[in-house]
């Protein structure tokens, strides 16, 4: 089977031992295989309250967009910090996983997708008799926020061009620019480490976040605006890298991956999940596909027998 035309899963489980970065508690973490057109799904048990709920991984799930993405109610049964995994297992084109964790967040592990791009290359996958589904841009979508802003362009592939702009003189002005795939983002993407400033952690103590937070799985800057990790930098531009990263584990909410050309200015996980809720508020800016050169095109209500049923009644 053409794993581009057909939805796939992961050939056996794969467990994750670590602490989430925020809440700095331990995760335990499993990946299960999963039929065609289950989705992404998290299947989350609350440490404290034991209450177990499914989130499916689509837009309609996100709960808070402040210094994470997070999935479910904040209030209740929750989980954070998806954008890592979600980002490798949307690149790796892993269309069904079910997600067991027993603590509200994922795990931090280095702070990149490496180790979640390892796994799932170490096991493989399974191509499924189902046909996967794209979300083909039509015409331009951009939303402004301040003076940051993204936006969808059509784009005859996937291209992600993300570009930041820093004061501090150790990250500046950096950009991304690439079409994306497995061995793209496995290369280019996959190491880049989520980082901070120093003179943030008390405040963010303060908030209950980054408790988790250290330098083995974050690049922190100092207060004289170096480096204090001793190895360095994995990437030059490791910070823009990381920021792209992000934008692939954020954007993969959609339930589908997309064809078009991402494009965005000093974002973030809010401004990402905002141009990808314009974009899937117009139903004049996309339509459903098949793989590329491979499958014919398809209904926007056959997406709930492709890829996200739970995303789809929302679309339509």
């Amino acid at each position: 089977m053409n794993v581009l035309g057909y939805q796939t899963t992961i050939r056996s489980k794969i467990e994750f031992n670590g602490i989430g970065v925020h809440s700095g508690e331990s995760v335990s973490m499993t990946l299960l295989p999963a039929e065609a057109n289950t989705g992404i799904l998290f299947n989350v048990t609350c440490p404290r309250s034991g209450a177990n709920r499914d989130i499916p991984a689509t837009i309609a799930s996100i709960g808070a967009t402040d210094l994470c993405t997070v999935l479910g109610d904040p209030r209740s049964v929750f989980i954070a910090t998806v954008e890592h995994l979600m980002a490798a297992l949307r690149a790796l084109n892993v269309d069904n996983v079910i997600i067991e964790v027993d603590s509200n967040e994922v795990p931090v592990l280095d702070g990149s997708s490496a180790e979640y791009v390892s796994a799932i290359e170490a096991v493989g996958l399974t191509s499924l008799a189902a046909p996967r589904c794209y979300i083909k841009v039509l015409k331009p979508v951009r939303v402004d926020m301040g003076a940051s802003w993204g936006e969808f362009l059509p784009y005859d592939g996937t291209r992600y061009e993300v570009e930041i702009d820093f004061d501090s003189p150790t990250i500046g002005r950096q950009g991304f620019r690439s079409d994306l795939s497995a061995d793209v983002f496995s290369r280019e993407l996959s190491r880049a480490r989520t980082f901070g400033f120093m003179k943030d952690v008390e405040r963010l103590w303060a908030a209950g976040f980054a408790l988790g937070s250290s330098l083995e799985n974050s690049v922190v800057i100092g207060d004289d605006n170096r480096i204090i990790n001793p190895e360095g930098l994995r990437y030059v531009d490791e910070f823009v890298r990381h920021k792209a990263l992000d934008a692939v584990g954020d954007l993969a909410l959609a339930g589908a991956p997309f064809l078009g050309c991402f494009r965005s200015y000093r974002g973030g996980h809010k401004l990402n999940s905002l141009v990808l809720k314009a974009l899937l508020s117009d139903r004049d800016a996309f339509e459903f596909v098949g793989a590329p050169q491979s499958q014919p095109r398809v209904r926007p209500a056959e997406l709930v027998a492709m890829n996200a049923p739970a995303y789809a009644a929302v679309l339509i």
